[in-house]
């Protein structure tokens, strides 16, 4: 099978451009529309929506609310995202929301007495937050394909945090784990702990949350401008600059100057099906399709999804995308990057020669694309594992695959008017250079970091939205989509059998994971025998959602490992 780019990517990436890709006209109406979410109550937000009359992007951006809500510790309006959409006419635009770094941010943004701080200590408090983008591509999207009016979005949301909600086993569990997080503040204490302020409400508490329910009103009532200006924006700044752990300057200039923006979609071919995604500052759509391009050559139908051989090749895939992805990937306003060069056919034709189904390769390091343009280090920098993916297809045919993160677990821990403000600057590379060659993903004013964030849409041969597709998980989310991917198109399994399948991950190096208490454990000594020498367990922290279109009608899937659910409207 040959494999080639859509159209020439690298010059609108460079320059900024806004623009969108012509396919076939989608014919196809459905009976009804879907949603699918990593919770139920946020799925039936976005339900709730299409029984109104909405669009797929309306019900995608009411699920990003009550997400903000219902599940505090993954997503919501204090973070930013990224939205791959169809118009339901073949016509994919893409809507970057990815938070950025404060005017005041550089080099030494990490330092401390001298010295860079880790993950661990950049996570809590002001440093580690960026200027959410969330409300801004909620704002962008909207004026572009919402139906419905802009303050009945937010009714859903609204009525969660001022009625209450559940507490979950999971977001109990999370309260648990992150609670010198979660509990930073007093504000956080105060609506999910007890009155020790150690011990999270136990699961099958009705959690309210009247500040965030006013907050949400205002924004219905007065629109995203009132999130970026005015109380909120100063509340943000002193938030961070007056913060209990790593106090850092931020200004309301830097909200009042923030913007959403529209960037080109990254399209290339895997076996005929075009896989469409998001471009740079995100690495998913070049780390998924660079994969799944180096593996065309490989008939992963005739060895199968039992075939230890096959996740062997994926695995080895993974190892050079991903050492690419480390060298190459960052924010495309402040470094080319070689997007057209790395999916190339040639380039990856030549890259994957060097795997070999029998053995593994030595090492994995960063090819040469087309259009490099300065040498830069490749430190391996992993994206802590939290975010939340939902898709959303209107009956019209619409659809909006959709992928928003406050980073780790309740982010930086701040909270302003109810809602967790992140800790995405933890994204950038905390040290700017290594051996003094720069780092693409450094920090700089203004940029925005390089993310895992892979929301995908799948079309098949006849042109025809097949799936849409996205997870959570941090740097492990492009390699549960393209798993995704290969198992619908590779192995004919349903979006609900593929997402179900056990995760392999290999981030670069030699290390390579498998999914713990999966069935891939019992592959561990075929994968030995080929080579893999550094096995270890990753825990079942995996959460992708999908929708697919099959013989006409919407079949949704939601992760067995997550709360997830799909709904129809």
């Amino acid at each position: 099978m040959t494999r080639r780019l859509l159209f020439a990517i690298a010059a609108p990436f460079l320059l900024g451009a806004c623009a969108t890709v012509s396919a076939a006209p989608s014919a196809t109406i459905f009976d009804k529309g879907m949603v699918s979410a990593a919770d139920p109550r946020a799925a039936d937000a976005g339900a709730e929506i299409l029984r109104a009359g909405g669009s797929a992007s309306d019900a995608a951006l009411a699920t990003l609310l009550a997400l903000t809500v219902v599940e505090p510790q993954s997503s919501g309006i204090g973070g930013g995202g990224f939205l791959v959409l169809d118009d339901g006419n073949g016509r994919i635009e893409t809507f970057d929301g990815r938070e950025t770094a404060p005017m005041a941010a550089g080099p030494d943004w990490f330092m401390l007495d001298g010295q860079y701080l880790s993950v661990a200590q950049a996570i809590p408090g002001g440093r580690s937050v960026g200027v959410p983008g969330n409300l801004s591509l909620m704002a962008l999207a909207h004026e572009r394909h919402g139906r419905l009016a802009w303050k009945q979005l937010f009714g859903p949301a609204i009525r969660l945090a001022r009625d209450g909600f559940i507490m979950t086993e999971r977001l109990n569990a999370f309260l648990t784990r992150a609670r010198a997080t979660a509990a930073l503040t007093p504000e956080g204490r105060s609506i999910y702990y007890q009155t020790d302020g150690d011990t999270p409400l136990p699961a099958g508490t009705l959690i309210r949350n009247p500040a965030l329910a006013s907050f949400l009103g205002q924004l219905a009532a007065h629109g995203a401008d009132s999130f970026y200006v005015g109380p909120n924006a100063q509340a943000i700044v002193s938030a961070v600059s007056t913060a209990p752990r790593n106090p850092a300057p931020m200004t309301a200039g830097d909200l009042a100057t923030y913007h959403a923006k529209q960037r080109d979609p990254v399209c290339t071919f895997y076996r005929r099906y075009r896989i469409c995604g998001m471009g740079p500052p995100s690495s998913g759509a070049t780390t998924v399709q660079g994969t799944l391009g180096l593996l065309e050559r490989f008939d992963l139908r005739a060895l199968g999804k039992d075939d230890p051989r096959s996740w062997h090749l994926i695995a080895e895939a993974e190892r050079l995308a991903y050492a690419d992805r480390e060298r190459y990937l960052a924010d495309p306003d402040f470094v080319a990057v070689p997007v057209a060069g790395l999916l190339a056919p040639d380039y990856l034709a030549a890259r994957s020669q060097l795997i070999a189904i029998d053995r593994t390769m030595p090492s994995a390091l960063p090819g040469n694309p087309a259009g490099v343009k300065v040498a830069l280090a490749d430190p391996l920098t992993l994206d802590v594992p939290s975010t939340s993916h939902f898709v959303a297809i209107d009956r019209n045919g619409q659809a909006a695959t959709l992928t928003s993160t406050i980073e780790s677990a309740f982010g930086s821990g701040l909270m302003v008017h109810g809602y967790y403000l992140n800790n995405e600057l933890t994204d950038l590379s905390l040290i700017p250079d290594r051996g003094g060659v720069l780092v693409a993903n450094r920090v700089e004013g203004g940029k925005r970091p390089r993310s895992s964030m892979a929301p995908t849409l799948v079309y098949a041969p006849d042109g025809k939205l097949r799936l849409a597709v996205g997870a959570a998980g941090g740097a492990t989310i492009p390699a549960q989509v393209l798993k995704a991917i290969i198992a619908v198109i590779d192995w004919d399994l349903s979006a609900q059998e593929a997402i179900t399948l056990p995760v392999i991950f290999a981030p670069g190096g030699t290390a390579l994971f498998v999914e713990r208490d999966s069935s891939m454990e019992a592959m561990i000594p075929a994968l030995r025998a080929l080579g893999h020498a550094d096995i270890g367990l990753r825990e079942r922290s995996f959460k992708a959602n999908a929708v697919e279109v099959v013989n006409g009608r919407l079949v949704g899937a939601a992760d067995p490992r997550s709360e997830g659910r799909a709904i129809e409207e």
